[in-house]
């Protein structure tokens, strides 16, 4: 794939083979976003990490300390106070079967996230195939599939953002927008780090954290030295 001209001038800027500390990474992912709209950055962290067992797969989220820069909308499925409560805190959509049944006939995707309490999710799991993929499936590790409906709402709406490892072992989320002060991408970034540092599984042996590069959208890759973040 040809990379456009911007592509190629940012690159330039970015030497393949150093490590960046972490604020001379937030300082160049800045100068190298090539969009005309304000881009999103991405950190992807690649872990030590045997997927193949259950035990060493992360899975989770977290409520970023400067937000993602992006709102979602939320569908919650929920019945009665749960319902209630879902909509005082902002919830985008809020319904049971009926919600179910428009996604199942309509193919109505005008959301970014589901939550559900967990009495909806034999109903939900009937259209488990067609939400799977799409990874929108509620799921009690990231917090959507729960009882408190509305501090999952609150949570989301704050810039919640969930990650989970692929086969390979890599990690990635979204910390904020090219907008973002230097400072703001930081302390995001030094949040999401130190979760994935805690939730490091007991049988990893040796280096937990092969390597970490974050880049803005379209933009190229920068790698950071893991050493810059507090063990």
């Amino acid at each position: 794939m040809k990379k456009g001209k911007k592509y190629v001038e940012a690159k330039k800027l970015v030497e393949s083979s150093k490590l960046y500390t972490k604020e001379e990474a937030v300082k160049l992912v800045k100068e190298t976003s090539t969009t005309k709209f304000d881009a999103s950055v991405e950190i992807a962290m690649r872990l030590n990490l045997d997927t193949k067992k259950a035990d060493q797969q992360l899975r989770g989220a977290i409520v970023l300390p400067n937000g993602t820069g992006k709102t979602k909308k939320v569908l919650v499925l929920a019945k009665g106070p749960m319902a209630t409560a879902a909509k005082e805190a902002g919830a985008d959509y809020v319904g049971d079967m009926d919600m179910i049944q428009k996604i199942e006939t309509e193919n109505w995707f005008d959301f970014d996230v589901i939550v559900a309490t967990p009495d909806m999710m034999p109903a939900l799991g009937k259209i488990g195939k067609v939400l799977g993929p799409k990874g929108l499936m509620p799921n009690p590790k990231t917090g959507t599939v729960t009882m408190d409906t509305a501090k999952a709402v609150a949570d989301i709406k704050k810039g919640r953002v969930e990650y989970r490892t692929d086969s390979y072992g890599n990690v990635a989320a979204t910390i904020g927008k090219v907008s973002f002060t230097e400072e703001q991408l930081i302390e995001n970034m030094n949040a999401f780090v130190s979760l994935i540092l805690k939730s490091k599984p007991a049988a990893v042996k040796g280096e937990y954290i092969k390597n970490i590069s974050i880049a803005s959208t379209m933009g190229p890759g920068i790698k950071i030295d893991s050493k810059t973040f507090d063990k």
